[in-house]
């Protein structure tokens, strides 16, 4: 059923590179289906089944026919010459990409994916889920018969090393995120891009139309003009009733309806799924009024430009808590926004909030600059922990006062992930009281 994948693989040395869930989920795959291969593993930390480890771990490399290289590990200033890496995501396009439905994006991939996903399948088709969603694509391969619709969340740590692109691929947007894996914003970009990068004459880009110049320089040559869905007409939407707020989710229902019918799945039988869908944890999420306070949490929030998509789209904020792990990008797109829309209530961490807290005093202090103070009336509060920011808005809060946490950064500093974060927050909110 999947001999394509088999066929790369056979009689080959074979490093698994890296060893969380992905790694784990190959080499069950392989030790299942290629019992006699010559398999190791590498990964940092030392562990059952991992054969090299330490901090050289990744020069085990040169010494394998093939590489399959897990998402988390960079290589960006390793020599890779003369080495073959692929990666689940490449094997898998290999036999799969025909029936695959990948979407990518800075931000929005997940809620996309999972309502594409949930749109076929309340339709009655056969769709599967997989991806950066939290399900490896090696996991489902059995799952698998011809009439199904894979529906693959693809991180650009999963395209960064694929050579085929799936048959119909939608990238949402590009912004700064992740430097820290790719090294430059140039090389995140080039990432996302292989989603369209190999496309064929029969495949089906769905893309933003700020990102055409970039699509048609890659697949020019090969497949058809590609499908821009801000500019595709959904009329019909009754946009007061979607479960997904703010105009960012309304482009991502516009993308998964298009993505549907580029599939050749008509977009009106699937318009009433619409309304159905259950957004999200951690997106913008409503957690529920305590204290008299009103609370959303919108952990997922990573860069600037999902921060300030979530004030838009709940246009009345009081208090922002923002922050986190530095991974070098701008914020000054940030420091614009809440210069022209100020919210009474600045609460930063981490350093990734001590760079955005400067930018703020310098906005608001330089006599050159000719914007107005950003937040005239408001105060800038630096917290430690989450337990400090809560009591902060102990003291400053009334009722109906709206408290959003979407950091714009990461929380790799205090978290082990944005869903970390994000039950924190939830649980605080839940035990507030008010004054």
């Amino acid at each position: 059923m999947f001999e394509l994948i088999l066929n790369r693989l056979r009689g080959k040395r074979i490093l698994i590179l890296g060893f969380g869930r992905e790694g784990r989920s190959t080499l069950a795959f392989l030790q299942k289906h290629l019992p006699d291969a010559e398999v190791a593993v590498a990964d940092r930390n030392a562990m059952e089944g991992v054969k090299h480890f330490g901090e050289s771990y990744l020069e085990a490399m040169y010494g394998y026919d093939v590489v399959i290289k897990t998402p988390g590990i960079s290589l960006k200033d390793f020599d890779t010459k003369g080495v073959e890496i692929t990666s689940q995501t490449d094997l898998f396009f290999d036999q799969f990409r025909k029936q695959t439905i990948g979407i990518s994006g800075t931000k929005g991939k997940s809620t996309t994916t999972s309502l594409i996903f949930h749109l076929l399948k309340s339709s009655g088709r056969d769709a599967i889920l997989t991806g950066n969603i939290g399900i490896p694509c090696f996991d489902i391969l059995e799952d698998i018969k011809p009439e199904s619709i894979v529906v693959y969340e693809l991180s650009a740590h999963q395209l960064e090393y694929v050579h085929q692109s799936p048959h119909i691929g939608v990238l949402l947007n590009v912004f700064e995120e992740h430097l820290d894996h790719f090294g430059s914003f140039e090389r995140y970009k080039q990432a996302k891009l292989n989603l369209l990068r190999f496309m064929e004459a029969d495949d089906t880009a769905v893309i933003h139309e700020d990102l055409l110049d970039d699509a048609l320089r890659v697949i020019a040559r090969k497949a058809k003009q590609p499908k821009v869905f801000t500019q595709c007409d959904f009329g019909e939407i009754d946009r007061s009733a979607l479960p997904l707020k703010g105009e960012h989710n309304y482009l991502n229902v516009k993308a998964a309806l298009s993505a549907c019918d580029a599939f050749g799945v008509d977009c009106r039988e699937l318009m009433p799924y619409l309304y159905s869908f259950k957004p999200l944890e951690h997106r913008l999420e409503p957690v529920g009024t305590f204290g008299g306070v009103i609370f959303y949490n919108d952990s997922i929030s990573t860069i600037p430009q999902a921060a300030i998509s979530a004030c838009k789209a709940l246009q009345k904020v009081d208090f922002l808590l923002l922050g986190g792990f530095d991974r070098g990008i701008d914020y000054q797109p940030l420091a614009d926004y809440l210069k022209e829309n100020p919210v009474p209530h600045l609460l930063f961490t981490g350093k990734a909030g001590e760079r955005m807290m400067q930018l703020m005093e310098v906005a608001s202090t330089s006599s050159a600059t000719k914007v107005p103070e950003p937040v005239e009336g408001s105060s800038l509060f630096n917290y430690s922990s989450m337990e400090e920011a809560f009591a902060y808005l102990k003291n400053h809060a009334k009722t109906g006062d709206v408290c959003l946490l979407s950091p714009a950064a990461s929380s790799y500093d205090q978290y082990k992930n944005f869903e970390e974060r994000g039950r924190k927050f939830k649980a605080l909110a839940e035990a507030f009281a008010g004054k």
